[in-house]
């Protein structure tokens, strides 16, 4: 009768890219507008933003959505100090994008809490609550009603 033999198996740990900025330190933010989620982190020396593993200016092409997105920084006129990674999920592009500037908006206060006073007079650290009306029973939309028939 055969034996079996054990055999032992290694595993190799490959290095990421990620690695090193595991170790850096950076500042957390989260945004949230209609049903778009964004979780914001700011690397102090870095100068590109990451949105879902593409590049900033191809996942948002429209010139107004990165303004939206870099308004906070030019508020602070701290532009060129900071990048970052961002993970967005949900919602519609503006959504995402005004996600995003809330999130950066409350990095940078993490960063320096002396940014509260002049990111709060632009809007930026304040939440969007208008969310999409449910459709009630016997209505067409949220408040559309069927068209109404004398006979």
């Amino acid at each position: 009768m055969p034996t079996a033999t054990k055999v032992k198996k290694t595993t190799v740990k490959k290095e990421s890219a990620t690695k090193t900025e595991d170790t850096e330190k950076y500042f957390y933010g989260f945004g949230r507008r209609k049903t778009a989620i964004a979780q914001v982190r700011l690397y102090p020396k870095r100068k590109d933003i990451v949105i879902n593993g593409k590049e900033f200016h191809l996942y948002f092409p429209v010139k107004r959505t990165q303004l939206t997105i870099e308004a906070p920084f030019k508020k602070m006129k701290i532009a060129e100090y900071f990048g970052g990674d961002v993970k967005v999920l949900g919602g519609g592009v503006t959504a995402q994008a005004e996600a995003i500037r809330l999130g950066i908006s409350k990095a940078l206060l993490a960063f320096n809490g002396e940014f509260k006073r002049r990111l709060k007079r632009a809007g930026y650290l304040t939440r969007d609550p208008r969310m999409v009306e449910r459709k009630k029973y016997g209505l067409k939309k949220a408040r559309k009603a069927p068209q109404w028939g004398k006979r």
